[in-house]
């Protein structure tokens, strides 16, 4: 089995590239980005259905700007630029930008022409809102494009050409802030590249079955899961594929939220028919981590308890098989992140299980390293895996002890399993689980503040709400929940958990500062 023809998004150094590729499988189209650096023949290697390029943060004059090579026009593949992608391919198709000193950032109106609105803008309304981030423009579209729209600061706001099945806009279809961006997108895609919606969870699961089979054949396989969305669909699909020849690990280290546990030991294993060896090693974690205060420290020790508790029980298994395969969670942003695949890809070490000893070195199964974090809850569903687990939010490896600033001990975690059990509890009453990326509870377990709790003076620990929204959690905004979802959150933890007496809400966003606290 191989993968679709892909659509190959260039990237230009643009924040959206991973947007676009996002938008492009939501159109049920196969993508992938690579390097504005890839030369024109390797891409063609790929034999792409589609070719777009996207923004970037240069202008196109500037000395060592990227450039787009003009032999990619030639060779018949359909081409869509955005924003400086746009400007590139106008310039090297002999197009005139240039920088007329009106620069457009933000919300803009788009006045398609009414009368030659092209396949992009056909039907939609005059004054279109949209996003544009420019400062050069395209005053001159090349020969054989007709220019679909305008805006106060871009004469050529849009173009394209049917005939060479090429098409560009100045602005950003891709953002959520553009009326009708994701129509534009998909009839680029349908209308002009002709390219079939083949990109469904059904082939998916399909074209992922068949390659685990083709990997595995009759071999064993482990997978820990940790409780978080990522490996458990891994599992799901190698179970789906090669059955009771996989052996799932989870190890319990005691600092999951209330009830994650009981959720993989109980829910999973019912869902999915999966064998599971559960390893309860709580008591090994919180000795290791007794007094420990620096956060770093708390994160090796985490790590470094985990690969040999995992390691005794991989162990185990092997004595009993012929294990040859180790399933990880890799998604494709950190293939992207670690260098579009090209080499090994140096994945963030909560994602995976490093640093075996030689003599358990296995060969990886990674069924969704292709895949963005929205289709990898989409397949879990399809799956019939839980929706609590499906739509669990990110939750760090170290678990709850990098939200307790201080030390970790099992008085401190039930009090900040109770905190933010009471948080999760009432965002879901309020139908807003969905709305939130993350929402991080912190114990703030070395400081204590004065209150007044019943008849008398209390002094206790402050809890930090930190509710964050986010597409992929490279930059995130503080979540404006309704204030009375705030207000019973901090009502409730205050009367149901008897050490805090303070409840504050972060309301920083990434930048400057990040999701965790620790």
């Amino acid at each position: 089995m191989s993968l679709p023809r892909p659509v190959l998004v260039v990237d230009f150094g643009a924040q959206y590239a991973q947007l676009i590729a996002r938008r492009v499988r939501e159109a049920r189209v196969y993508s992938e980005i690579v390097p504005h650096s890839m030369p024109v023949a390797e891409m063609l290697a790929k034999n792409p259905a589609a070719i777009i390029l996207s923004g970037g943060p240069a202008s196109v004059y500037e000395p060592g700007a990227p450039q787009v090579d003009d032999g990619l026009f030639k060779t018949g593949v359909p081409v869509f630029g955005i924003c400086y992608g746009f400007q590139a391919m106008a310039r090297a198709l002999g197009g005139t930008v240039a920088r007329t000193g009106s620069r457009e950032y933000g919300g803009t109106p788009l006045r398609p022409r009414l009368l030659e609105p092209g396949v992009l803008l056909r039907d939609l309304p005059a004054d279109l809102p949209v996003w544009m981030s420019h400062g050069d423009c395209v005053t001159e579209a090349p020969e054989g494009f007709a220019v679909t729209a305008e805006s106060a600061g871009a004469p050529v706001a849009a173009f394209e050409d049917l005939a060479g099945r090429r098409a560009g806009v100045q602005f950003h279809p891709e953002v959520g802030h553009t009326a009708h961006g994701q129509e534009m997108l998909t009839r680029f895609l349908y209308e002009i590249a002709e390219i079939e919606p083949t990109w469904t969870p059904e082939n998916i699961i399909d074209e992922q079955v068949a390659r685990i089979r083709e990997q595995v054949g009759d071999k064993e396989v482990i997978c820990g899961l940790s409780g978080g969305v990522d490996s458990a669909v891994a599992a799901a699909l190698v179970h789906r594929a090669v059955g009771d020849q996989l052996t799932c690990v989870f190890v319990d280290h005691g600092l999951l939220r209330a009830g994650e546990a009981e959720q993989v030991e109980k829910d999973y294993v019912a869902a999915t028919g999966i064998k599971l060896k559960v390893v309860d090693a709580a008591d090994r974690f919180l000795g290791a981590l007794a007094g420990v205060t620096d956060p770093e420290q708390k994160r090796k020790i985490i790590g470094r308890e985990f690969i040999r508790v995992f390691e005794a029980a991989a162990r185990e298994i092997a004595s009993h098989g012929d294990v040859e395969f180790l399933v990880q969670g890799t998604l494709y942003p950190d293939v992207v992140e670690s260098g579009g695949g090209t080499g090994t890809a140096n994945i963030k070490s909560h994602h995976n299980v490093g640093g075996l000893p030689e003599d358990l070195k296995f060969a990886l199964v990674e069924p969704l390293r292709t895949l963005f974090k929205d289709e990898v809850r989409t397949l879990g569903l399809q799956l019939g895996l839980p929706e609590a687990m499906v739509w669990r939010h990110p939750f760090p490896g170290p678990g709850l002890a990098i939200r307790i600033i201080g030390a970790v001990d099992r008085e401190r975690l039930d009090m900040l399993r109770r905190a933010d059990f009471i948080a999760r509890q009432e965002l879901t009453a309020a139908g807003l689980d969905r709305d939130v990326w993350q929402f991080p509870v912190v114990l703030l377990a070395d400081v204590r503040s004065v209150g007044v709790q019943g008849d008398g003076r209390s002094y206790g620990h402050p809890v930090v709400l930190r509710p964050v929204s986010s597409e992929d959690a490279m930059t995130a905004d503080w979540s404006r929940l309704p204030y009375d979802v705030i207000a019973r959150i901090s009502t409730r933890i205050t009367n149901e958990v008897a050490e805090v007496n303070r409840v504050v809400l972060d309301v920083t966003s990434k930048p400057p500062g990040t999701i965790e606290w620790e």
